[in-house]
């Protein structure tokens, strides 16, 4: 069949069209990459960033500032654990450094909790043990600071779910020195009566901290080495 002049222009005209939005869909496309790719890397940065400053938080109001911060960053990294995993990390630590303060320690607990939550729920807890192991540890600190609030009314509750939930980040990780310091405070704090012992306290701490020699490194849970430390400074 032989075309008229006009079909194939018409031909030509529409291959052109066709051309151009293929160009300019690749174009669209490269474009989406390079700016998630940029703002990966941006938000990577922010949670290096945030962790560094974590690594030399000394008092409340710094992890205040740095569970916003790392909230901030879970805004932008929706599906990464680390973000609500430190996050809870900071609500501990404050409920860890007020646990005098009594009813005032609630809301950071409460907090604490739902972060630590929300951080399991995006990890794979069949093949992520290790990691699954990081927020374990951390929710077992959280419900420590539940105790704290009112040892006489939470103690039985939350005691016995914080030693849960310690037994259960051992369990996935024997090796993880984070999960042993936190057996090595609750052998040191809890009276002989009800199962303590301070010797065994501090033989856990000298253990977590020969697995901190070499610790992780980057936005890994490396932390736990100054805790260990305290602890074994500690002459009462």
């Amino acid at each position: 069949m032989i075309l008229s002049i006009k079909t194939f222009k018409y031909f030509l005209i529409l291959k052109t069209v066709n051309m151009k939005k293929s160009v300019i869909t690749i174009l669209a496309l490269l474009c989406s990459y390079f700016n998630s790719d940029a703002q990966g890397k941006t938000t990577t940065a922010a949670l290096q960033n945030a962790v560094t400053k974590l690594d030399r938080a000394k008092n409340a109001g710094e992890y205040e500032g740095l569970e916003k911060e790392f909230l901030g960053i879970a805004e932008q990294e929706k599906k990464n654990w680390l973000p609500y995993y430190y996050a809870a990390f900071c609500n501990a630590k404050i409920g860890f450094l007020k646990q005098d303060d009594g009813e005032g320690i609630e809301p950071f607990s409460n907090r604490g909790e739902d972060q630590a939550k929300r951080a399991k729920t995006l990890l794979d807890t069949l093949g992520q043990k290790k990691e699954l192991s990081e927020v374990y540890t951390v929710l077992s600190m959280v419900y420590r600071t539940k105790v704290f609030i009112n040892p006489m009314t939470y103690g039985r509750k939350y005691g016995k779910l914080s030693q849960e939930y310690r037994v259960k980040a051992q369990a996935l990780n024997p090796q993880n020195p984070r999960a042993i310091y936190v057996k090595a405070w609750e052998m040191y704090k809890t009276p002989k009566l009800w199962g303590g012992n301070k010797e065994l306290g501090r033989q856990l701490a000298e253990q977590s901290l020969g697995l901190l020699k070499d610790p992780e490194t980057g936005v890994h849970p490396h932390w736990g080495k100054a805790e260990s430390q305290e602890l074994l400074n500690k002459n009462n």
